[in-house]
Formats: structure tokens, C-alpha cells, sequence
């Protein structure tokens, strides 16, 4: 039997960000993973510079490329570029990119227990008892960081998933050498690659990650819309290719983020930006704020769980409740869209941009105003 101040459940983004600023806050930390570090793990690999600024230490050998202009497309008429001098995305296999990050706080005493599943959860008035395949763990309090279908949170008593998880497609593709230098020279997004949705093109050191994913709502024709994408990138030859299959969650959990001794973080949490999918930022950030909450009470749980809760409301969900707002009225309607980027399509990705560089947020006030200037150039082009 182990003992532990603070026991976190996956060595994701979140859960190695909680676990590295807890452990240089002075809590003997552990992190129990299920698989072998480093994994595979099916992920576009986009990590947007407001996440990549935040970072307490360079990310660099795990970087694949970086991108300091990126490319919007609708269709082949439309096309807008932002640039900016800092890279907007840096592109990394999350491999190299979460074993990083477990690294580092190993070396500030993190603990790591690999091919660790936990198989039972059970809180007792001195903290929680973790059953696991590597025996029995005790922590003060744990942090569900396992990702989008989190059993941690069910066995701590989430019985309710309000979480909307949308499907996404990815291939990993290794195509010819003239196909890959032409498609290596950017990363883009094409906005309705898939209905309500987008595709993405994002280069890797030797192969593209391409996917698609539909925002709004399930789709049982995204393998179709995947292939068609392919095609439409004017692909002529797969040397090989690996096909994913994830879920996103772009709505957070309506009913708490603390249960029984038990913190949720990341996609455990649903904390996924709902307008464009994005999620390692706002996980690494989770992992900061669960820490900081739990330094800042000194260990107390009930106080670190009131602190969390008051941080999340003030800081992601408003974010979050306004990117909803924007994700449900730009893909609910194609002629919003292409209202929208027709008439504003450089100043939106400009706006967005400036979201991923994290030099503004998303403002509270959008809706009303972004509503009144549709509704007024679509009565104008009737």
C-alpha cells in the first residue's frame, strides 16, 4: 500500500501539467498511467501559442514544425491568411510531447506507476482508496485526468454525462514526395470539409495528419467526408496510412467539477474549446489551476475544491459558454457562415487568431452585436 498527498489518473496534457506544478509545490505526487510511456495518442497535434506561452519550460525537441501563418478556406473561393511573429500553432506528436511533460515532473519528484489501471474508487473520511492493477494506492484527494470517457469520474460518482462529444476522423498519411512538399508549406483548416464541421491539414515531420470533425453533431457519413477531403486536397498517392477515430467534448460538465475527494481536469471535464476543437491549451491550464487551488488551501480539499470551482467559473467557462454561443449560430446555419466569412471572413480569422496567440478572449458581449450585423446584410442581399 502507497501513500500519496495527491494521486493523478493519466499522464495526458492535464494530468502531467497537475502533477508537474504539484510536486513544485511540495505535494508527493503520483500519476498512474495505463499504458507504457511514451504512447501513441490520437490527436491533430495542434498546440496554439497562448498554450505553448504559458509553458514553465521549453517545448522545442518536441515540436515537429511550427506555424506562424495559418490558412482559412471555404470551398475554393475563399481564402483568407493570418501571420503573426510568434508561431500560432506548433505541431507535436503527443508521445514525445506528454512523456515531456511527465519528465519533467519526475524530476522534481513526481512518481510514476506505468501499466496502472485503476479498477475501483472508494472515499473514506481521510481521503480516497484506489484499487489498481499495481495494488492498493491512498491519496488525500485524486485528479480524473483519463480523457473524454473518464471512468474515474463514474466510479466517483458522475452519474450524468452533459458533455457534448462530437466525432472526429484523423488520418495519419504518408503520401509522395511532390505531394507532401506542396502540402507541407501550410496548415490549414477548410471550413465545411464536413457538414457543420471543418477539415484540417497539418504537416508532421515526415507525414500529414488530416482529419475532420463535425462540430455540431454526430455524423455517420465522416468517413465519407474524410476520403472526399483526401481528394479534394488533390492527394494522387497514399504510401500508407492510419486511420483514427475520437471524440471531442466542446461542452463542459454542467454538474460540478468536484466530487467525493475527486477533481476533474481536461477532457475529463469537458473543457475543449466548442468553436474550434481545440483542447491541450485549456487541459494544461485545468492541470495548473487544480494545482494552484490545492497549494493555495495547503492541502485542504473542501477548501481546494471551492477555490477550483470559483477559478473554473471565472476563467474557462465564461470562455467557453460564448465559444458555445458562437459554435451553435456559425455551424448551425451555411448561410450564416458564408454570410459570415464573405462579408468579415480576414477580420474573423484575425479575431480568432488573436484567441490562439492569446492576446484577447472571447467577448462577452459577441452574440448581439455579431446577430445585428448578419441580420443586416442578409435583409440587405434578399
Amino acid at each position: 500500500m502507497s501513500n500519496f498527498d495527491v494521486a493523478v489518473i493519466g499522464s495526458g496534457p492535464s494530468g502531467a501539467s497537475a502533477a508537474f506544478h504539484l510536486a513544485k509545490a511540495g505535494f508527493k505526487t503520483v500519476v498512474l498511467e495505463k499504458e507504457t510511456l511514451p504512447r501513441y495518442k490520437v490527436c491533430g497535434g495542434g498546440f496554439v501559442y497562448r498554450g505553448r506561452k504559458e509553458m514553465p519550460f521549453d517545448i522545442s525537441e518536441t515540436v515537429d514544425l511550427e506555424f506562424n501563418k495559418v490558412d482559412i478556406y471555404m470551398g475554393k473561393k475563399l481564402h483568407f491568411v493570418t501571420e503573426r511573429a510568434q508561431p500560432i500553432v506548433s505541431l507535436v506528436m503527443r508521445d514525445t510531447f506528454d512523456n515531456l511533460i511527465i519528465k519533467k515532473g519526475q524530476e522534481l519528484g513526481v512518481e510514476l506507476i506505468q501499466n496502472c489501471k485503476v479498477t475501483s474508487l472508494t472515499k473514506k473520511e481521510e481521503g480516497v482508496v484506489l484499487e489498481t492493477s499495481q495494488g492498493i494506492i491512498n491519496a488525500s484527494c485524486v485528479i480524473a485526468a483519463d480523457g473524454v470517457y473518464s471512468t474515474v469520474a463514474k466510479m466517483a460518482g458522475w452519474t450524468e454525462d452533459t458533455r457534448n462529444l462530437i466525432p472526429a476522423l484523423e488520418y495519419e498519411i504518408e503520401v509522395n514526395a511532390a505531394d507532401f512538399e506542396r502540402l507541407s508549406k501550410e496548415i490549414r483548416f477548410d471550413i465545411d470539409a464536413i457538414p457543420a464541421g471543418y477539415g484540417w491539414c497539418f504537416p508532421k515531420k515526415n507525414h500529414l495528419s488530416i482529419g475532420v470533425g463535425a462540430i455540431l453533431k454526430e455524423d455517420k457519413k465522416i468517413k465519407e467526408y474524410c476520403a472526399d477531403y483526401i481528394k479534394f486536397l488533390g492527394i494522387e498517392e497514399i504510401v500508407s496510412i492510419e486511420k483514427h477515430g475520437y471524440k471531442i467534448p466542446v461542452t463542459p460538465r454542467l454538474d460540478g467539477f468536484v466530487k467525493n475527494n475527486v477533481f476533474l481536469i481536461g477532457d475529463a471535464a469537458g473543457f475543449a474549446d466548442p468553436l474550434t476543437a481545440e483542447g491541450i491549451s485549456n487541459a494544461i491550464y485545468s492541470g495548473k489551476l487544480v494545482a494552484n487551488a490545492l497549494s493555495e488551501s495547503k492541502g485542504d480539499v473542501d477548501k481546494a475544491a471551492k477555490i477550483y470551482t470559483d477559478i473554473i467559473e471565472d476563467t474557462i467557462m465564461p470562455e467557453l459558454l460564448t465559444s458555445m454561443k458562437l459554435a451553435k449560430l456559425f455551424y448551425g446555419s451555411k448561410l450564416v457562415r458564408k454570410t459570415l466569412l464573405k462579408r468579415y471572413g480576414q477580420r474573423f480569422s484575425e479575431a480568432m487568431t488573436d484567441i490562439f496567440m492569446g492576446e484577447k478572449l472571447y467577448p462577452k458581449d459577441v452574440m448581439e452585436a455579431l446577430k445585428e450585423k448578419l441580420k443586416e446584410k442578409m435583409t440587405l442581399t434578399k
